[in-house]
């Protein structure tokens, strides 16, 4: 079980189409918070990343940085230029035909490709959320990056069938390639974070063991077994790694299951239940309301797509 894997195909992660911001002179663009990540991906020139609170970075051509959801934060030409607030109406047009997001004065000088990148609401897990800092890699720490760029950049500058799938898909990729190298880096910066649980052979074991049997009647004792150590260690790495019992784990994770097929599919509630691990459908509608407030059937019937 690729742990992260189905993290992300049951959270629903997934690339807005975004825009290419093309800047030259002095210009600076202020973005308010929204639920979505900001993805912003430098194809030419440089950028200065502003976010309240941290220091500003500077961004260079082939690199990349991941604001997470909810964090309003500026890019600009310089490391202190005043930003202005997004054109909406020229976001609007630049989505529709790929037409550029022109900045400045010209010519160009920097060349941006700005996307959001959003998750399931309805899902708890916690993948992008869990980046408290922005993310920047470069395109020396991840050799690959330089093609994702281009075949981004192609995507964006002319929109036509398959487009929202082919950009949804190469920012999928994007997202890997960021986790990958925020993996490898030095560890204080992932403590405490479902992504920085993944460093955790433990508790990344034991996820792959609720992730792939659901239905399983899982405790810390049977989950330690599984992962052959006692149940002390089980309980205080994934205290450690994720500010929670295993128990708790294991029940948000089958919550999460049950909520994305009650909406969207027509399965009965009888089989989602022992699907995710209850003897009956009356301890699953019990554990469901719990958890999320009303009864599966209600929950169905309000988040229906």
């Amino acid at each position: 079980m690729d742990v992260l894997a189905e993290a992300l195909r049951m959270s629903g992660a997934r690339g807005a189409l975004g825009a290419l911001l093309r800047a030259g002179g002095t210009w600076g663009l202020w973005l308010e918070s929204a639920p979505e990540a900001a993805l912003h991906v430098v194809s030419r020139g440089r950028m200065w990343l502003h976010v309240p609170g941290e220091s500003r970075l500077e961004v260079q051509a082939g690199d990349a940085v991941l604001v997470s959801p909810g964090t309003a934060h500026g890019i600009a030409g310089g490391s202190s230029t005043t930003m202005s607030p997004c054109d909406r109406k020229a976001t609007a047009q630049a989505l529709t035909d790929g037409s550029p997001l022109r900045l400045g004065s010209t010519p160009t000088q920097t060349e941006v490709l700005v996307l959001r990148y959003g998750q399931d609401p309805e899902v708890s897990t916690p993948v992008l959320t869990s980046l408290v800092r922005p993310m920047h890699i470069t395109s020396r720490e991840n050799t690959q990056l330089r093609n994702t760029i281009d075949l981004l950049t192609a995507e964006l500058a002319l929109p036509q069938i398959g487009t929202t799938a082919a950009v949804n898909s190469i920012v999928d990729l994007l997202l890997i390639q960021f986790i990958r190298v925020w993996l490898a880096r030095h560890p204080e910066e992932q403590s405490g974070s479902w992504l920085g649980a993944m460093r955790d052979p433990i508790v990344r074991d034991a996820l792959a063991c609720v992730h792939a049997r659901p239905e399983r009647p899982w405790t810390t004792h049977t989950l330690a077994a599984a992962t052959a150590v006692s149940r002390t260690t089980l309980s205080r790495h994934f205290r450690s790694a994720l500010g929670q019992t295993p128990g708790a784990y294991v029940t948000q994770w089958r919550m999460d299951v049950a909520s994305v097929r009650l909406r969207d599919t027509d399965e009965p509630v009888e089989s989602i239940s022992g699907a995710v691990g209850y003897a009956s459908p009356h301890a699953f509608s019990r554990a469901f309301r719990r958890y999320r407030g009303m009864p599966p059937g209600e929950y169905r019937s309000r988040n229906r797509k």
